[in-house]
């Protein structure tokens, strides 16, 4: 099968053991993507130390986009990053994901023009995390211990028969699985930096897709992911950002201007 060429795409802020195996991951996948970009929200040393020492093996390009670590700008180092991308598709996860061997053939096994992609995760738990990092699992099974949601795990791309394309954004939409054409993100100006701190920074992106005329389709079994344990991220911001997602929505806008065309 023919795939189109793509970009992987993944924010990381001070996490280098999660990283580390989200990038893990990607190197056991079935179909690799054709590079990979981290878009390092201002991280210390360490994170930079880790990259450095796995683009020596990485099998494709291994790139770090990082920019001052001045609090949550993760709509700012997602545009810098995905306006380095060099590839017609880009697949976004986040840092605190664990890729299924699969996943990357299924983003582009089921990409489609005028679409996008969602898919959802599986959640390891707390008490998972020592044996996460000290034997760097990169694999999880149905009848493993401490993850839940665990129906998840299950790959069978044949539900895909039955899911449809959707006209709005789904409430089950997860940008840490998602993927999306780089045209179309140009299209929309990319994500909008005037979203504050944590939260709706992917889903405001997705309304201006569907404005845009893009639809969604959701992975169903397919596109597995494997989400670590982390404390939630502070909320302060988030009644902000609900506010200008409620007016892209109500407005119908596509275009913001604070997007990805000041780093094109």
């Amino acid at each position: 099968m023919s795939y189109p060429t793509c970009t992987l795409v993944t924010p990381t802020y001070n996490w280098p053991q999660a990283l580390e195996l989200l990038l893990l991951s990607v190197t056991r996948q079935t179909v690799l993507p054709n590079e990979v970009i981290v878009a390092d929200d201002g991280s210390r040393d360490d994170t930079r130390a880790l990259i450095a020492e796995l683009q020596k093996t990485f099998p494709v390009p291994l790139i770090h986009v990082w920019h001052e670590d001045i609090k949550n700008r993760k709509p700012a180092i997602m545009n810098k990053a995905i306006a380095k991308a060099k590839y017609d598709y880009i697949i976004e996860v986040d840092g605190d994901i664990i890729m299924n061997r699969y996943f990357v053939q299924d983003h582009l096994t089921y990409s489609r023009p005028g679409q996008y992609l969602f898919g959802s995760r599986v959640t390891l738990l707390k008490e998972k995390l020592n044996e996460l990092y000290e034997k760097k699992l990169t694999h999880f099974g149905f009848f493993d211990a401490n993850i839940t949601k665990r129906m998840r795990t299950l790959r069978m791309p044949f539900f895909m028969l039955f899911e449809k394309q959707i006209n709005k954004r789904s409430h089950k939409l997860r940008g840490c699985n998602m993927s999306f054409w780089r045209s179309d993100f140009l299209a929309v100006n990319g994500f909008n930096e005037s979203l504050t701190g944590w939260g709706q920074d992917d889903s405001e992106l997705i309304e201006r897709l569907h404005n845009l005329g893009i639809k969604g389709r959701r992975l169903k079994h397919t596109g597995i992911a494997y989400h670590i344990y982390h404390p939630e991220q502070s909320k302060t911001h988030v009644a902000h950002n609900f506010a200008i997602e409620d007016e892209t929505r109500a407005k119908k806008l596509t275009y913001i201007e604070k997007g990805i065309d000041q780093y094109l």
